[in-house]
């Protein structure tokens, strides 16, 4: 991950290396937020409201999830426990602290009680640098709806989610039992890998936005949300958000018929409960960053934005936008939940490593070059239709990629052929059952032939050479 970041961060620099083309740096009028009139007290009234806020809104979807897919499954769900049983999922979660609290035999009792500590705090963190509105007056003061911002607050949100491995990868090993650590060390794989495609989509964000801060990037997309030129970009990060959460279909870590629950399978009580609540966190987590990187954030829909001005992009209006799209977000994942079957671990690794990973840098490749035309760094040359103009190096170098595709689409189309040729050749009838060295049942259809080496040439030749050997 550390390489992917310093790559990004390579890639991001180029515009702010001609310190002499201030034209051409796309945020020179748009400074970072702006915490002066901030003081310490309304920062921690901030961080309580954050964690307020990520509490709740975990209550909320986990009775929202059992809701819909009840409904997708013809039954009713939680409809008990305060109405419409909204408080079914508090009742679970006291319920869940009044169990014992067990501890293995075997387990190293300082990390296994560690572990859980880590998975749940990191998952809060990365929420710090999450713009949820623009500036508001809050006790007199004229704040921004963010707890904080840095020039690199977007890596920030990926070295969190580093960290959060160690959660899970400590809580297998520190359990003392055989499934917990082969899940730990699968959902570990799973994690790392799938980091790395989630980074590299994120690129073509920095290139387009000029910037990594996240406060900045919404400011960008006033006029343009990122959802259409970095519309790839976007594709990869909803995949990849779901195999970092390790959500349906890709909970290969919990999977009950192989690892009867993963890393976290000796934890009881208090510690289950805070990986239970890691997860769900963290999926609000990636579904900000989601919005604030492709949606334009906290912004009105370009229709609204256009009310009156402009006045529904003031204020709390801006949270309330941001509410509504991350619960876009979270429904997508109820709805996957409830739809899909859950894939085999070696298939989602091998599209991570050989899909994802070498599609997106080829994807980060053409937006810096496409970027790099359009703010002139390929020279002036352009193509102009009608009102519109196109860089001339642009449109060659989309043509250019396009014919490569096209060839390595048609090179693998021919390799498939002949995969499904050799695949699908009639298995010969008569077979040796002795050709490999070991005895082979025939096929249906097929019929034994003589072997090369009868079973009594064998059973008298082995005493030999097991005297041979001696």
């Amino acid at each position: 991950m550390s390489t992917v970041t310093y790559a990004a961060q390579a890639v991001t620099g180029l515009p702010h290396l001609t310190a002499g083309l201030a034209a051409n740096v796309p945020f020179a009028d748009n400074p970072r937020t702006d915490f002066s009139d901030t003081p310490w007290w309304l920062h921690l009234v901030k961080a309580l409201f954050v964690f307020v806020f990520l509490l709740v809104n975990t209550l909320v979807v986990i009775w929202f999830e059992r809701r819909v897919i009840g409904r997708m499954q013809q039954r009713p769900g939680p409809n008990r426990t305060g109405p419409f049983g909204l408080l079914q999922t508090l009742a679970d979660g006291i319920k869940l602290a009044l169990k014992e609290d067990l501890t293995p035999k075997n387990a190293d009792k300082v990390v296994f009680a560690l572990a859980p500590a880590i998975a749940g705090a990191m998952a809060f963190v990365s929420f710090a640098i999450i713009p949820l509105g623009p500036t508001v007056s809050m006790f007199g003061h004229r704040t921004p709806l963010q707890l904080t911002d840095i020039p690199v607050a977007v890596l920030l949100v990926l070295a969190v989610a580093g960290v959060g491995v160690y959660g899970i990868v400590l809580a297998g090993w520190s359990s003392g039992s055989t499934y917990p650590l082969l899940g730990g060390l699968r959902s570990t794989a799973q994690v790392i890998s799938y980091e790395i495609a989630m980074g590299l989509s994120l690129v073509a964000v920095f290139l387009y936005s000029g910037s990594m801060s996240t406060s900045q990037i919404v400011a960008s997309q006033k006029d343009l949300w990122y959802i259409i030129p970095a519309f790839f970009s976007f594709f990869v990060y909803v995949i990849t958000m779901v195999g970092e959460t390790n959500r349906l279909p890709f909970d290969l870590a919990e999977g009950e018929g192989e690892l009867t629950g993963g890393f976290h399978t000796e934890y009881s009580s208090l510690k289950f409960a805070m990986f239970f609540l890691g997860e769900y966190v963290n999926m609000f987590t990636v579904s900000a960053l989601a919005t604030t990187m492709f949606l334009g954030g906290w912004q009105a829909p370009p229709g609204i934005a256009a009310i009156n001005d402009g006045m529904f992009n003031h204020g709390w209006w801006g949270l309330l936008w941001f509410v509504i799209k991350l619960w876009l977000f979270m429904f997508f994942f109820v709805w996957l939940r409830g739809s899909l079957p859950r894939v085999r671990y070696d298939q989602f690794m091998r599209f991570g490593w050989k899909f994802l990973i070498p599609v997106t840098l080829a994807w980060v490749v053409v937006v810096a070059f496409i970027r790099g035309s359009q703010l002139g760094y390929f020279g002036d040359a352009a193509l102009t239709l009608g009102n519109r103009r196109f860089p001339l190096f642009s449109i060659v170098f989309v043509v250019i990629v396009s014919l490569a595709a096209l060839l390595a689409v048609w090179l693998w189309d021919n390799k498939k052929i002949e995969r499904d040729a050799v695949r699908n050749a009639p298995a010969p009838e008569e077979v040796d059952p002795f050709a490999g060295g070991y005895p082979v049942p025939p096929l249906p259809g097929q019929r034994l032939k003589e072997p090369s080496m009868a079973l009594s040439d064998r059973s008298e030749r082995a005493p030999e050479k097991e005297a041979t050997r001696g």
